[in-house]
């Protein structure tokens, strides 16, 4: 495929954190993901890579995924993922802790003692 046959990819614009691991080294690199598709993403970050460097890259609810520096511009890259991925899942929201409706609705007890009853204003 060619490079203008990969701009033809629908990609997802998002702004999601992950690591980035580069072939060779040990540390790991938080940096932003700009754009996502099944293929590729582009990242972010100061973190110094090359064109053609391995890498990987932790997306969230995918894990560790491999694949290399695709094309590079100052502070941002372009990676290409050795095995596609599910951009719906990785845009998925993180699950957290839910409210319950109803405690978000009522005033607490003391709250309505203190108000007292609703008063008809003419």
């Amino acid at each position: 495929m060619s490079d203008s046959d990969n701009r033809n990819i629908t990609r997802n614009s998002l702004f999601i954190l992950a690591e980035v691991r580069l072939d060779g080294r040990d540390e790991e690199h938080r940096v932003k993901v700009r754009n996502l598709s099944a293929g590729g993403m582009m990242g972010e970050g100061p973190v110094k890579v090359a064109r053609g460097e391995r890498i990987a890259v932790n997306l969230r609810h995918v894990g560790w995924v491999d694949g290399s520096v695709a094309w590079v511009q100052d502070n941002r890259f372009g990676v290409a993922f050795a095995e596609d991925v599910d951009p719906v899942v990785i845009r998925a929201p993180v699950a957290g802790p839910e409210v319950p409706p109803a405690r978000i609705l009522k005033r607490p007890y003391s709250a309505q003692a203190t108000l007292g009853p609703a008063r008809k204003i003419i």
